[in-house]
């Protein structure tokens, strides 16, 4: 009788979710203040924020009509791994505190669909664990500071199983604080009355999620970031070691090409030199990000670098993160040379909100967008999208025609 409230409890929140933006709200009413802060902070006034959801706005489709589109096609080749759509989960850290073990929820939600999942480094549940879902095979890193700390994290990532390294390279500071203050986050938490009045107000988060963690596995951790276990999550005196990496340069990059003999894949790249420089310290992929707009404000939406990145950088995938909600922003980047999308937030929204069975109902509903908007543009194959899809008029300019666009499009 319990697993039968429970299968209809999940089935009545995820007849609620129509959408990516739907999990956002839902959540919000979810987790409690600080951990819904977390996950939803962006820098100091949002202006990287509102750039990422604006630079969709810039581009518009040019759709085909009456063409045959019984048939859509979908899958994406990916380091020779045949993926069921051109997105996956990007990577979040202390997921388990959106839902119990949040990083082998997103892990097996990921299998069951066929889609990549990055597990953070900034992780709670240890990565050896999450490495034996199947096609777990990709773990982003925030590199210790000292080469010996490296060495000794990348020959753990690589015991437990991990083929695909991705190096977080936009993150050597940690971002202005002020509005993590604001919502009651610090790292890790400080236990507190306030703290305690949060969890009381979501009990079914401190009683699923929380409490259920502490009797089965104790208080979590940060179990990844280096090769030895971290700080607790919840602490009066420990300190989450954020720093030594302030000195790091490219010479670090180029250890890890050294050290790593898998695929190497660099995140956080929005400057095409940049880019270009990462292609000759060897990376295998490029990952163009700003963070989700979570580290330094008045950034560049990676969506606007994506054209030139991919002019100057185009032997390797090319992938792209931060601000992708609708399957019309999946297509947009991909028509403008992204080779694929990860997407962040939304995944986390909604493992708080109904677990596994949430993941993978969003990653449906993104597939069906994509799916829907591909047939509406006439194109039935993913190798069709390239720029003659888009039109990206100039201010004010309304088109008249095929060939503006299309001039508009080369220039």
């Amino acid at each position: 009788m319990k697993g039968w409230f429970q299968r209809l409890s999940t089935q009545n929140k995820l007849a609620s979710i129509h959408n990516l933006h739907d999990v956002e709200r839902l959540a919000r009413r979810k987790l409690p203040r600080p951990i819904f802060g977390y996950i939803d902070h962006v820098a100091e006034d949002g202006r990287t924020q509102r750039a990422n959801l604006s630079a969709f706005d810039e581009y518009h489709f040019l759709p085909k009509a009456f063409v045959n589109v019984a048939q859509i096609d979908l899958h994406t080749e990916l380091y020779g791994k045949r993926y069921a759509v051109p997105f996956g989960i990007a990577p979040m850290g202390i997921s388990a505190l959106s839902t119990y073990q949040g990083d082998l929820v997103l892990a097996r939600a990921a299998a069951r669909r066929n889609l990549p999942m990055i597990m953070s480094g900034s992780s709670l549940v240890p990565m050896e664990e999450v490495a034996k879902v199947e096609g777990a095979d990709w773990f982003q890193a925030y590199l210790p500071g000292t080469p010996e700390g490296i060495e000794a994290l990348l020959a753990r990532i690589q015991r437990a199983g991990f083929k695909k390294l991705v190096v977080t390279l936009d993150y050597p500071v940690p971002p202005n604080p002020d509005n993590f203050r604001r919502s009651g986050f610090s790292s890790p938490l400080e236990p507190s009355l306030r703290l305690a009045f949060d969890g009381l107000m979501r009990p079914g988060w401190l009683c699923n999620t929380f409490l259920r963690t502490l009797w089965k596995h104790g208080m979590p951790h940060f179990e990844n970031n280096h090769a030895e276990r971290g700080a607790p999550v919840i602490s009066r005196e420990a300190a989450r070691d954020f720093s030594g990496r302030s000195h790091f340069d490219w010479g670090y990059l180029d250890l890890v090409r050294r050290l790593w003999p898998d695929t190497l894949i660099v995140k956080g790249v929005l400057n095409p030199d940049d880019a270009v420089r990462a292609q000759q310290a060897g990376v295998e992929g490029i990952i163009l990000s700003n963070h989700g707009a979570r580290q330094l404000d008045c950034t560049i939406s990676p969506l606007q670098v994506l054209p030139e990145i991919k002019r100057r950088v185009s032997d390797i995938p090319i992938m792209i993160d931060s601000g992708f909600r609708r399957g019309t922003d999946v297509i947009k980047a991909l028509s403008l040379g992204a080779d694929f999308v990860f997407v962040g937030r939304p995944f986390n929204y909604a493992a708080a909100c109904a677990g596994q069975a949430g993941v993978e109902h969003i990653a449906d509903l993104l597939q069906r967008e994509v799916e829907r908007n591909m047939a509406l543009l006439g194109l039935i194959s993913l190798s069709q999208l390239d720029r003659t899809c888009l039109y990206q008029p100039t201010a004010g300019e309304v088109p008249q025609s095929l060939s503006p666009m299309h001039k508009s499009i080369s220039g």
